[in-house]
């Protein structure tokens, strides 16, 4: 009824012929509608405009993403540790005669041959000593010569029945002595030529020398405290370092099918490595550590290794061919396990569960879950899901 009401008001026509009552109840129903009418056309606009926004909504935008090739390579079998720098030999002279210390005939910090003169020490009382040994010989000698004349005139006089044995046996035993005694005075004047000979102190090897620590003037006690002057050999050199002790058996059994390689990186030298051979296992585990002592040998030509320092060690065992790896910031740990994101051909993602093995500087080998050539995302994979839209840009 109310909605005829409501047409009738509309269809309200000025030229007709209405009586006064009529026209007065038309007004009435008119502004009884009135509120009714524009709330149902406010409504109408705003159902008409959502249904235009939701048909022009555009797509979710690309996300901006880092990717990289799934590769195969020859990846090595590695193990790494602390090492430190030992010298090939290390010797402290000392002196073996005792004396004023008369001449250094180098330099602090001198490279030396192996016979080089390092210092001097006063000769003139060893000098004096091998004259006096040498006097003593020629003494002891001529008195060896007249007891043994005398010893062969007795044997004579003895055969003749003239002089009694006890005699010629007195002779024979003082000859005797002084022969000895002529030995000794020889003895004596090899000892006074090597002291002589220590007066001055050669190199016993090619090396570097430390600091000096007997200066021209002072005294140097024979095999004592302070030492001379230490000397490291240090071309070629070692490198000390250990392994737990859970990879002594792959040392054990790679060691014995080549010669194993060892990398040693020169701290302060980014991307400077040394490289050597594994020349020693030692042969008994720590107990206190659990750690192995391992030993590896360096030409160090250029002398990049120094004694006492502290080198990172990469002990190669073997290389695994034919692996794939990807860039270790590509895999993910969810709940489910290790994931990567592939980008397949349409630019969109695709997330792979994968099984990852070792790690390899920046890079990890995975198993099993990808081929060679895929491209998995490395960067940008928190802002992305299975089947959101990317765009690859370049890697910073």
């Amino acid at each position: 009824m109310r909605i005829r009401e409501f047409s009738s008001v509309l269809n309200f026509n000025f030229r007709e012929h209405v009586p006064l009552r009529e026209i007065e109840q038309r007004g009435k129903l008119f502004r009884l509608y009135l509120p009714a009418m524009a709330g149902c056309f406010l409504a109408s606009v705003l159902l008409i405009g959502c249904t235009s926004q939701q048909a022009a909504a555009p797509a979710a935008p690309a996300v901006p993403v880092v990717v990289a090739k799934v590769e195969k390579k020859n990846v090595p079998l590695e193990l790494r540790a602390i090492g430190n720098v030992e010298a090939l030999a290390s010797v402290s002279l000392k002196s073996q005669v005792t004396g004023p210390v008369v001449a250094v005939h180098f330099r602090e910090g001198q490279d030396v041959r192996k016979g080089d003169p390092l210092f001097e020490i006063d000769r003139r009382p060893f000098e004096v000593a091998l004259q006096q040994a040498q006097a003593d010989l020629a003494r002891d000698r001529a008195k060896a010569e007249n007891a043994r004349v005398d010893a062969d005139r007795y044997l004579k006089l003895f055969e003749q029945n003239i002089t009694p044995k006890q005699q010629y046996d007195a002779q024979r035993a003082n000859a005797d002595a002084l022969d000895a005694a002529v030995l000794a005075d020889k003895a004596a004047i090899e000892s006074a030529k090597l002291n002589l000979q220590y007066c001055l102190i050669r190199s016993p090897l090619d090396g570097r020398t430390g600091n000096v620590l007997v200066k021209p003037g002072n005294l140097a006690k024979a095999n004592d405290v302070p030492i001379l002057v230490t000397i490291n050999q240090i071309t070629p050199i070692y490198v000390n370092f250990g392994v737990p002790e859970q990879s002594l058996a792959d040392v054990k059994r790679y060691d014995t099918k080549r010669t194993l390689r060892v990398k040693a990186l020169v701290p302060g030298e980014d991307g400077v490595t040394e490289e050597g051979n594994l020349s020693f296992v030692d042969n008994a585990v720590d107990s206190t550590t659990g750690m192995i002592r391992l030993k590896a040998s360096f030409s160090n030509g250029k002398r990049r290794l120094w004694p006492g320092q502290y080198v990172t060690v990469v002990l190669t065992l073997t290389t695994q061919p034919n692996a794939l790896v990807v860039p270790s910031q590509a895999i993910n740990t969810g709940q489910s396990g290790s994931f990567v994101y592939i980008i397949k051909s349409d630019n969109t993602a695709e997330l792979r569960g994968v099984t990852p093995g070792r790690t390899v500087g920046t890079e990890t080998i995975v198993e099993s879950g990808l081929l060679p050539g895929e491209t998995v995302v490395t960067d940008g994979q928190l802002r992305i899901v299975s089947g959101s839209k990317v765009m690859v840009k370049p890697a910073s």
